[in-house]
This record gives structure tokens, sequence and C-alpha cells, in this order.
């Protein structure tokens, strides 16, 4: 089987370039499969072509540049123009194109090719869910490539039971057409956690002061995440434990809004992985009680991290969590305490019992089973683009 899939979001530094890397890593070891790749992207050219030789290092048919060449195109272009070109019949992807069986994308944009099925990932339908939060911009891309999708009868990759709901509620997708292929822990996370050393560790909790317990928060601040809810959940608990809230700065003027709290959480920023990996051994607790969540992801790091889970009895995050998390109603400030509380008086027992279930559910998630499921689905969308 011949496959072109899009490695453009490697770029983004986001859930979304990890599950891409990761998945045409992933598929490209599958035996049977013959991988192409192919990314846009005008100032990130050189960076998209190292990814690709990373990614296409495992094909035993990669041996020379010109093999290479072969397998990878990255035009020099942004995505934003790429569409452009598109939306007036010019195809500079035509001849990449004609030779797969099928091609894998992203439900922002899509080929104008309809002699090749096309299979794209959905990850979450936030956009529509909580529009305040998106440019009015990136809202009519996705509704553009959400209509060529459905005008085109492509196959899509829910990353959860919830977002395959959402996109059958919300875009009135066939529920044939849409396949659920759970993520898995990103290997890169996994290589660099399991490489830190003692001396490693000890010295980025220096460098970070770690000096007093605390509660972890990790991801963009935005009102999606809820973290207003969670400070103000865990301020009966701030004289014992530090909040440490660490992730890009968003748009919600969080550090504004909580001076309205008698204690405020310490915001670290956006962090590196080893950074990241320190800050989840040695927290407490992890708490991500967002308010909608396609997967989840945070909640895997933290499980195989050995640190227990408070999140959201609600979307995919309760798929990712099972019976390993401690659930609570996000938007109830005083069940967001007693999740935090329950966790943090549990015996030796009780932590074990847990660690146990952390485990188990961490190993539920792997890259393989995700490339052999993604697979399986091409072949679905090649059988209905045969009919």
């Amino acid at each position: 089987m011949k496959i072109g899939i899009d490695i453009t979001p490697a770029i983004y530094h986001r859930g979304v370039s990890r599950y891409a890397v990761n998945l045409a890593k992933n598929l490209n070891k599958e035996m049977g499969v013959t991988l192409s790749v192919f990314a846009s992207s005008l100032r990130q050219s050189a960076l998209l072509k190292e990814i690709a030789k990373n990614i296409l290092s495992y094909s035993p048919e990669i041996s020379t540049h010109a093999s290479f060449n072969e397998k990878c195109k990255i035009l020099p272009y942004p995505q934003s123009i790429l569409e452009k070109m598109w939306q007036f019949g010019l195809n500079p992807v035509s001849n990449y194109l004609k030779d797969l069986d099928v091609f894998h994308s992203w439900d922002w944009i899509q080929p104008p090719d309809k002699n090749i099925p096309i299979v794209s990932t959905i990850h979450d339908l936030a956009i529509l869910k909580f529009p305040e939060t998106a440019h009015h911009q990136i809202l009519r891309a996705h509704k553009r490539s959400w209509e060529k999708l459905k005008e085109n009868k492509s196959h899509l990759i829910a990353v959860s039971r919830a977002t395959k709901k959402d996109i059958m509620d919300l875009l009135g997708y066939p529920a044939y057409m849409i396949h659920v292929v759970h993520e898995a822990l990103p290997e890169e996370f996994r290589k660099v956690s399991d490489a830190i050393t003692e001396e490693i560790a000890l010295n980025i909790k220096n460098k970070l002061s770690l000096n007093k317990p605390y509660i972890l928060f990790v991801g963009t601040r935005e009102p999606r995440k809820n973290l207003l809810r969670l400070v103000e959940a865990w301020q009966s608990l701030a004289e014992d434990f530090d909040l440490l809230v660490a992730g890009n700065k968003g748009w919600d003027q969080i550090e504004e809004k909580a001076k309205q709290f008698k204690y405020e959480p310490r915001f670290m920023g956006r962090v590196d992985d080893q950074e990241l990996s320190v800050l989840y051994s040695y927290a407490s607790v992890f708490a991500y009680p967002s308010l909608y969540e396609g997967f989840g992801l945070p909640i895997l790091e933290s499980f195989y991290l050995g640190t227990p889970v408070l999140t959201s009895n609600n979307s995919g995050m309760i798929e990712v969590a099972g019976n390993a998390a401690e659930l609570i109603d996000p938007e109830s400030p005083a069940d967001i305490t007693r999740g935090l509380r329950k966790i943090l008086n549990e015996n030796k027992a009780e932590q074990q019992k847990r660690m146990q279930r952390m485990i188990i559910r961490q190993q539920m998630f792997d890259w393989k089973k995700v490339a052999q499921e993604t697979v399986e689905v091409y072949k679905r969308a090649i059988e209905d683009f045969k009919q």
C-alpha cells in the first residue's frame, strides 16, 4: 500500500505535531506499507526536511538522495497560500499524489485531487464548541475543509469515541465513515523521560525552585482549560501545596484574573520535555480539569511518570483516564477540591493500587497499534473509493 501523509503539523510544537510524526514513523515500520511524506511551509522548509529524513530513515528503500527526494515533497509555501492555489485549481502536488493509494491529511486543509481517497484525522471540535477562542479566518478554513471532506466522501479518524460523536452531531458525518483510533504516548517524550538521571532531575528541580509540595497543571492558558476554577478549588490547599502552571500564555488573562484570590499560582511558561518530565515526577497531583478535550495526552504523560491524575468526567478524558484517575465535575470548584483532597489523603495501599491501574491504563495506548488500526482505515477508504 502506497501511503502519502502530510507532516506539516510537525512544526507546530503541539499535540497534533507529535501525533503526525509518531504516526508517520510507525506507519513506515508496517509490513506492506510504502510511505511518502508531504509538507508545505515557507520558513520551516529546512526543519521539515530534517523531520522527513528522520521519519523515512526507517525505510529500507531510502538509501540515496534521489530515493529520498522521490518519497519527500516539501513545498516552499505557507499553507494559507497553498490553500488559495488549490481553491483556484492549481495543484503543485498532483504528480506527487498520482501514484499513491491513499493520502492522509488534517482537518483544516485538503488537497483538491479527487482521484485519490483521502483520510483525515480530527482531534477535536473545540473550534466549534468554543468558537470565541478561534480566529474567524481559522474557523472559516476549517469549515471549508470539512465541507470538502464531506463532498469527497472521505473517511475520518477520530481520536476518541467522544470526538466521533461530536463529528456526527456537529458536522453531520455518517457514523460508518468515522473510525475511532486512539492516540498514544509520544515516543520522544518517553525517551526523554527515561534518560533523566537523578543528577539531571536534581538540577532541574533546583532551577525551577521546586522546594514545596505542589499540584501541577499543564496546558495553554485558555478558557477551555478551566484553570480559573482550579485556582479557586486550590485555595483551601494553598498553605500546604503550591499550584504550578506550565504551558503557553494563551489568551485568557488568567494571571490578571487570578489576583482576585488570596493565593496565586506560579506561572512557569512553556517548559521543554526534560523539565516537564521532572515537573510531573515530583508533583503530588497532576490536575487536568478541562471543560473539553478530544483525547487528553497529558493524562498519559502523568501516568507514565507515576503521578496521580485528577481530570474531568467528560469528553475524551474519560476514555484515556478510565478507572486510573480521579474524575470530577469540572464546573464545580467544590468537586475539584474534593478530588484533590481524596488523592492527597490516600494511604500507601491506596496509592499502590492507583499506581497499578495507571501502569495498566498507560500500556493500553501503543503506537504500533495506532499504526495498524490506521492502515485498516486506509483499506476501508480505498475499498469505498473504488465502488
